[in-house]
């Protein structure tokens, strides 16, 4: 075998376990539960997950840390705009990851945002929205 074609082999191995290893480490955030599309009776469960990042409570400023925040019909927010604290904007500033959400019936669009721990966003790239139609 030609040393080049060896040589080539072994850099295409060892990009190929770069990108592997990068993609491990992608931060993005889900709905666990409800699904896209759904359609839930009120109370129902909203289940939230987050890869590449940790959760921490907020006021932990730790680097790649954050907690979770479902916009009601609102959209993602732009990355280091604070999340307001009203009835659109629900916090989940001890960490938690799940919650009971009551609304009265209707189409909805549920946005999970994620927030450093002064409650500023880290932008579209880690927000998620789906639909869910409340009985």
């Amino acid at each position: 075998m030609h040393l080049n074609t060896v040589f080539l082999r072994r850099s295409i191995a060892v990009i190929a376990a770069s990108l592997l290893a990068a993609s491990a480490y992608a931060q993005s955030v889900s709905f666990v539960e409800p699904a896209d599309g759904a359609t839930v009776t009120s109370p129902f469960k909203v289940k939230f997950a987050v890869s590449g990042m940790a959760v921490k409570p907020a006021g932990d400023m730790t680097a790649k840390t954050g907690h979770h925040h479902l916009l009601i019909n609102t959209g993602p927010m732009k990355a280091g705009d604070m999340i307001p604290m009203d009835d659109k904007h629900l916090h989940f500033g001890k960490g938690q990851t799940e919650t009971d959400v009551t609304l009265p019936p209707g189409q909805y669009t549920l946005t999970m945002q994620f927030a450093n721990g002064a409650h500023q966003s880290y932008g579209p790239e880690l927000s998620k929205s789906i639909q869910v139609t409340v009985k």
